[in-house]
């Protein structure tokens, strides 16, 4: 019996030294093991060399537990919007922002970890964008902006992505997104607007009045050119083209007459007279009864 509880003693110390043994070789393969995920890249430091020049790419990869430390960089594109004010060329204050697409130079990664670490552009961007910013702004006057915006647009682009490449830093877009001017300077657009409308327009008016005015012109040439036919046409036949004209005017009249509620009529063996006890129809037009009377009278004598 005691050597049988030997054996087992001795065989479960050699599992306990086995199973260790393996749990040891176990850990010193992860810790040798680092894995590089899509759009990222590795910068090795070592503890003797530094960082190494190499850069690893996706995978997985071997390195020395304790000497070496993998450092991970994201490669993609990433946007980065900051905002700015600047003043212009005539000193007037406007508020800018400003979004780019940026990425880091992947074979340059060694050189930007040592110099500016993993948050590399959340150093540089805002910096450099403002620098450019406030140099581009400068060059024109607040109300060109708005007009040469792709000319200052192409500006800002080319200054920024040069400055980044002094970082190396990739920026595969720069867009300005918004334009604010001061209040002193919206309210001036404002005015300058409304003044632009009110001369519009007093020109539209004055347009007019030179259209009445020709066209007053025309009517009187018309009138006049009339009067010259009708008088020469009077002194051809006589006045017989009048005396038409007269017996027309009084058949319209008495049309206009009858249709009246105000006015009636006797028969003219009684002298004319009308109802109502008037004597005659100036008597009727003299006290107000009959203003159409009133006006055919006037008419007739």
């Amino acid at each position: 019996m005691a050597g049988g509880g030997q054996a087992a003693v001795s065989f479960l110390t050699k599992v306990a030294k086995v199973a260790a043994g393996l749990g040891l070789a176990a850990s010193a393969v992860s810790t040798s093991l680092y894995t590089v995920d899509g759009g990222q890249r590795a910068v090795i430091f070592d503890r003797f060399q530094g960082v190494l020049p190499a850069v690893v790419s996706e995978g997985t990869h071997f390195l020395v537990p304790w000497l070496q430390k993998p450092f991970l960089f994201d490669i993609r594109t990433r946007p980065h919007s900051f905002s700015s004010t600047s003043g212009t060329k005539d000193l007037q204050m406007v508020s800018l922002t400003l979004r780019v697409l940026a990425r880091p130079d992947v074979e340059r990664l060694p050189e930007i970890f040592t110099n500016l670490g993993l948050d590399y552009d959340d150093k540089v961007l805002p910096s450099i964008g403002n620098e450019v910013l406030k140099a581009v702004v400068a060059q024109f006057n607040a109300d060109q902006l708005l007009t040469d915006r792709p000319h200052v647009s192409a500006l800002v682009r080319e200054a920024l992505v040069r400055r980044a490449g002094e970082f190396n830093i990739v920026l595969d877009d720069v867009a300005i997104t918004h334009l604010a001017y001061g209040h002193d300077f919206a309210q001036a657009v404002e005015k300058k607007q409304v003044a632009q409308q009110e001369a519009e327009r007093s020109r539209f008016l004055v347009a007019r009045a030179e259209q009445e005015r020709r066209a007053a012109i025309v009517r009187a040439e018309g009138e006049s050119e009339s009067a010259r036919l009708i008088s020469d046409a009077t002194a051809l036949v006589g006045n017989g083209l009048i005396e038409l004209r007269r017996i027309e005017a009084a058949k319209e009249i008495a049309g206009v007459i009858a249709r009246s509620p105000n006015v009636s009529y006797i028969p003219s063996g009684n002298n004319g007279k009308m109802l109502l006890g008037l004597s005659t129809a100036r008597d009727m037009v003299l006290y107000g009864y009959c203003p159409e009377a009133t006006w055919f009278l006037n008419y007739l004598f």
